[in-house]
């Protein structure tokens, strides 16, 4: 074969090799751009995604990793931000006698060994029933709230039937301090008594826990109230006691206490035996405290026109039973000098002027004959005649006896009586301003205005002085009503009442103090009536919480006195 035909057979090969490979270049450059363009499309959907997830679709609160770190129930403060009732981690001592998994005897070493261990652990360790629990071989909680180090010394034992699982705890940094008002929360994770109960929904929910429940009370005024409250009942060996303070205008309830009190980070049989509030699930005969609404509806009502007018004070027979005054200061009163001296017979003379059927209808305008109004699942029926009053009925009304209500009744009443007649219901919850409950008009102001000068006349002239504390112008009424027992009205036992409001130019707050069987003691003179144990310790609790309301002594002013002054001998 020449070169001529090797060159021209060759050429046509080459050519065909070329043309090949240029082919398979060209299907492995589409095929690379074909899945370069499969992956960018991938990309741009999962960056679309995203951006639906995180823009314009937010993700589900309960995979918010916001709302997972959140404790598994929110946190209750009072009306500034003080923390009231927290979550936080805990341990707990757990038994499980299945820890070793062979079905033999739960525990390594001898019974006794491991219940002194755990006794040296933890002082106050029940050893008989920690015995009992053991022995019985059946899972059970040995203790809550055990402390780190505590977990240390627990596993050092070296049981593994004595397990130490972590557990969120619901912790109460205040103590006692407002117990009635927080509850408290159960082994379950629920609420029980207090706000813990009514908040239950709201401190659960996810979407809600992150922001803390705010109370009305002033964790300030709640501690000065307890503090006084308690010495007050020492100092005359009283069996319990109740106070609230309640501002005038809004319906908030500042502080509440019912004593003896128990510890919500510990409840056992003491604090079971004492969680019953006294100031709005037990009802009371509240005695003369009722006089100044009684007058009060009279004025409004037009029954009383004149403060000067002298009505017999005399002992009054109304059906079949005799109306008279423990301490007869004459032979006639008129209205100002009806109350300085708590007088039953020309209270009962009003009520005849006024007409049951008014004097039902203010009580009734002022809630006396329902639960009383605020957020605690614990609320006392009143003990509330129906019916048609015939005026016996009504006397006893109108001096505070024959029906009975709570504490809280009669600080919605009286704030009622001195804001300038509207009622309000009370409330635990924080108020925002220009937020407050529109209430119902009970009274005239002019009659409240009225109400202003003689609950103050009672406090400067009456048997409230013990009440006054200089400066802040304290107004009120003093009640003494003998406990009602097998037989009829035991005269041994009292409930001692200071129903109170300040100041009294310009009502911001109402005070109730109630002692329950108070004793005659040195401290009180070995008197046991409300003008020697309860108006007193209003004397002492005002300068304390007045400062923290924005209340500051004045001596320099006061509510103007001086037409009535006349009417009641004229007095400086």
């Amino acid at each position: 074969m020449n070169a001529l035909t090797f060159s021209a057979g060759f050429a046509p090969s080459r050519i065909r090799l070329v043309d090949i490979r240029r082919r398979q270049l060209l299907t492995a450059q589409l095929r690379m751009l074909l899945l370069g363009g499969g992956f960018a499309l991938v990309a741009l959907a999962a960056l679309l995604r995203v951006a639906w997830l995180g823009v314009v679709q937010p993700a589900p609160a309960e995979h918010s990793m916001a709302q997972a770190l959140l404790p598994p129930r929110g946190e209750i403060t009072d009306r500034n931000g003080t923390p009231l009732a927290r979550a936080f981690p805990a341990y707990a001592l757990w038994f499980n006698p299945d820890a070793l998994g062979d079905g033999g005897t739960p525990l390594v070493k001898p019974l006794p060994d491991v219940v002194a261990q755990l006794k040296a652990i933890f002082p106050d360790l029940d050893v008989a029933e920690t015995t009992r629990i053991l022995a019985a071989g059946k899972p059970a909680y040995l203790r809550r709230r055990v402390l780190p180090e505590e977990v240390n010394r627990v596993n050092a034992i070296g049981e593994l039937a004595l397990e130490t699982p972590a557990e969120t705890d619901r912790h109460y940094p205040q103590g006692k301090l407002g117990a009635h008002v927080l509850g408290y929360v159960a082994a379950d994770g629920h609420g029980r008594v207090g706000m813990e109960a009514f908040l239950d929904e709201r401190l659960l929910d996810p979407a809600q826990r992150g922001k803390p429940a705010a109370l009305s009370v002033d964790l300030r005024v709640q501690g000065a109230l307890e503090d006084e409250l308690a010495s007050g009942m020492r100092m005359v060996d009283a069996i319990g006691a109740a106070g609230v303070v309640l501002d005038v205008d809004s319906g908030e309830v500042l502080a509440l206490a019912s004593l003896p009190a128990f510890d919500p980070n510990k409840i056992d049989a003491e604090g079971q035996g004492n969680m019953f509030n006294r100031v709005t699930n037990q009802v009371y005969e509240l005695g003369s405290t009722f006089k100044p609404l009684t007058v009060a509806a009279a004025i409004d009502a037009g029954a009383v026109t004149d403060l000067s007018r002298r009505y017999s004070a005399t002992p009054y027979r109304i059906s079949g039973y005799t109306i008279k005054d423990l301490k007869p200061k004459g032979s006639s009163l008129n209205v100002p000098e009806m109350l300085i001296y708590s007088s039953n017979v020309v209270t009962a003379h009003i009520v005849e002027d006024l007409g049951t059927k008014r004097l039902k209808q203010t009580m009734v305008d002022l809630g006396m004959n329902e639960r009383p109004y605020v957020e605690l699942p614990a609320r006392g029926f009143p003990i509330w005649p129906g019916g048609n009053w015939p005026l016996l009925r009504g006397v006893t009304v109108g001096y505070g006896h024959g029906i009975a209500v709570t504490p809280l009744h009669l600080a919605s009443a009286y704030a009622a009586m001195v804001n300038g007649g509207t009622w309000r219901p009370a409330t635990l919850l924080k108020v925002k301003p220009g937020h407050e409950a529109r209430g119902r008009q009970v009274f005239k102001a002019s009659t409240s205005a009225r109400m202003n000068q003689l609950l103050r006349m009672i406090t400067v002239y009456g048997t409230g002085r013990n009440a006054d504390a200089p400066g802040f112008r304290v107004g009120g009424k003093t009640g003494s009503a003998e406990k009602p027992g097998a037989g009829g009205y035991q005269r041994t036992t009292l409930v001692s009442t200071f129903a109170a409001a300040f100041p009294m130019d310009k009502p911001r707050y109402v005070v109730i103090i109630m002692l329950d069987e108070p004793k005659g003691t040195a401290a009180s003179s070995y008197q046991r009536t409300a003008a020697w144990n309860a108006a007193p310790i209003v004397g002492r609790l005002v300068p304390r919480i007045g400062p923290m309301l924005g209340v500051l002594p004045d001596e320099g002013r006061d509510i103007d006195l001086s037409d009535l002054k006349p009417l009641v001998g004229g007095k400086d």
